[in-house]
């Protein structure tokens, strides 16, 4: 699969929200960017070994510019703070995407739910549940008013949109929103870890969608050898029980997308031929694992002794 990479121009810096960057990546020779559906995200290549996903929240109809939100963690890994500091309007950064993990599917009704950050996947899925007449409500919360992002965009839904500072109203009272849902009903959430799984807790099976930050804990399972077949390649390679696929298939000398390492963003997501895969990642829904027709070889194994990978 041919994926979009290019250099892209930082058009414009502005402040969202206390400790949030609001960037906007236009072309430099002004041609169309990639069509993209709320939910979607983009790598971004900040220097050798410094590479983050940073969702899409602007309007998926404007092609000349897409826009990122990124919330600086001074307890990071660094992307946020290169960001922040180093990149400028009319620097370049070199971008990959769009990819979609974690779509708008269609429903007469939505909740949505979002924490700090976790607002940039949601405000351009208000925009389309509005769009298509569906029936909705979001649950905002943050530490304070002053660092919750676009919150001026979002006045203009009125009493539909709820913020929820924490210093002011405490923790989201989930139990109200999520009780009760309707069977039409889709919830969508994004945001801190305990937050997540507090919503998952709360939701009937199926009802949910997620989009993860940090890795979800796994149920530990003990890791395993087995082999596993590139069938572009025409190779076989071993995967020690200590070894993921990914580093596995690279020492092979295939080469591969990959990011995160963390399986939460999905850039290393490959087709299977063959063989059950032992899912280990925060992205796939139960649907897409229960088919077992693709994987994300950072983090998932095999439940057997071979794979046939289409790589």
């Amino acid at each position: 699969m041919t994926v979009y990479e290019t250099e892209l121009v930082v058009g414009r810096r502005e402040s969202a929200a206390d400790g949030v960057l609001a960037l906007t990546l236009r072309h430099p020779l002004g041609e169309d960017l990639p069509a993209w559906e709320p939910g979607a995200h983009v790598d971004v290549v900040l220097g050798p070994g410094l590479e983050r996903q940073y969702s899409l929240c602007g309007d998926p109809a404007d092609r000349s510019a897409w826009r990122i939100a990124v919330l600086r963690e001074p307890d990071g890994r660094g992307g946020s703070a290169h960001v922040h500091a180093r990149l400028g309007a009319g620097d370049t950064v070199r971008v990959r995407g769009p990819r979609n993990h974690f779509r708008l599917d269609p429903a007469a009704r939505y909740r949505f739910v979002a924490g700090g950050i976790g607002i940039t996947p949601i405000l351009p899925m208000l925009a389309a549940a509005e769009a298509a007449g569906a029936e909705w409500t979001l649950m905002y919360g943050g530490r304070t008013r002053g660092s919750m992002a676009f919150t001026e965009e979002l006045a203009r839904y009125g009493e539909r949109v709820a913020l929820c500072p924490q210093d002011e109203s405490g923790l989201l009272d989930l139990d109200r929103v999520l009780a009760g849902l309707p069977a039409d009903t889709l919830v969508y959430c994004c945001g801190p870890g305990p937050l997540l799984d507090a919503v998952e807790e709360r939701c009937p099976a199926g009802r949910l969608r997620v989009e993860r930050f940090t890795p979800k804990e796994q149920q530990g399972r003990p890791n395993a050898e087995f082999e596993v077949e590139l069938a572009q390649s025409g190779r076989t390679v071993t995967v020690a029980a200590d070894v993921s696929v990914l580093d596995a298939v690279r020492a092979a000398g295939v080469e591969v997308l990959f990011s995160c390492t963390e399986g939460t963003c999905g850039t290393c997501e490959t087709d299977v031929l063959e063989g059950a895969p032992d899912h280990r990642d925060s992205v796939l829904t139960d649907a897409e694992r229960r088919s077992g027709e693709t994987m994300m070889i950072c983090v998932s194994r095999c439940r057997g002794k071979r794979l046939v990978l289409d790589l």
